[in-house]
């Protein structure tokens, strides 16, 4: 797993037991999400850019 992933899962748990899996399976379904439809996602930095739906967290991918 991804540093920053575990510390947003980390966080999440310790400020409430269960929110850190909720974190991690939907940062992990947005990912997804920008594995299949890149390319319609903003650039920035020369990487494919999104915000996670549910939490404060940014997602960038190289394609």
């Amino acid at each position: 797993m991804a540093f920053d992933l575990q510390q947003g899962k980390d966080f999440y748990e310790a400020n409430q037991e269960g929110i850190g899996d909720y974190f991690f399976d939907s940062v992990i379904a947005d990912i997804e999400s920008l594995r299949l439809y890149a390319g319609i996602h903003s650039k920035q930095f020369g990487l494919y850019r999104m915000l996670a739906k549910r939490f404060p967290f940014a997602i960038s991918r190289y394609f």
